[in-house]
């Protein structure tokens, strides 16, 4: 447990002034759970994500941090056919408002096999779309680019040291100087419910 809630932090930021690289392991640390944990590149926990019902793809999750705080939970908007995800910011073990701190819309294109999300902060729509996630479908390999179209984050399969590619429940994330890691962790949190990971 000492991994997971340690005596001491070592860095409360979610944001660098480098670019940081993370594992994603999609296996959850309770027992029979679904979820993910994120590892930082120094090898101690950084984030996980627990979905605390027996199927993958439930209606809520919660990201949290090493010490167990959440920092978000990601609900799935019911009667939805596109698919919509509300991601709500915790602050001192609560909701910080009732209204989504974030949205993001599916739009799959499966003739072309992309699948891409629309990503909206603040959820008011005079702001308009913030970031958007593409990928392949069926694929767990994405990239998460700005408004811009710059690149702000990417997943891919993690490799060995001598390139050998490791099992499909194991990715890296590498996420661009100056972006907030929390926020980037709950987007792929939503990237693996649309692909029932978690």
């Amino acid at each position: 447990m000492a991994k997971i809630y340690p005596q001491t932090l070592t860095n409360s930021s979610y944001m660098t002034l480098e670019r940081e690289t993370f594992t994603l392991w999609m296996k959850s640390l309770v027992f029979h759970g679904n979820g993910c944990t994120v590892y930082g590149s120094n090898g101690e926990i950084v984030y996980r994500i627990d979905n605390y019902y027996n199927s993958k793809c439930s209606d809520e999750v919660y990201l949290m941090d090493l010490r167990g705080q959440v920092l978000f939970s990601i609900r799935r908007k019911k009667l939805n056919v596109f698919g919509l995800w509300d991601g709500y910011k915790w602050s001192s073990s609560k909701v910080v408002e009732e209204r989504p701190w974030f949205q993001v819309r599916k739009n799959s294109k499966i003739l072309r096999g992309t699948m891409n999300c629309e990503v909206t902060l603040g959820c008011d729509k005079a702001k308009g779309k913030c970031y958007k996630i593409v990928g392949l479908v069926g694929k767990s390999a994405f990239k998460i680019m700005d408004s811009e179209g710059r690149l702000v984050a990417q997943v891919k399969q993690k490799q060995s040291s001598s390139g050998v590619p490791l099992g499909d429940d194991v990715m890296t994330l590498e996420v661009e100087p100056q972006i907030d890691h929390s926020l980037i962790m709950a987007l792929v949190t939503v990237y693996g419910l649309i692909n029932h990971k978690l």
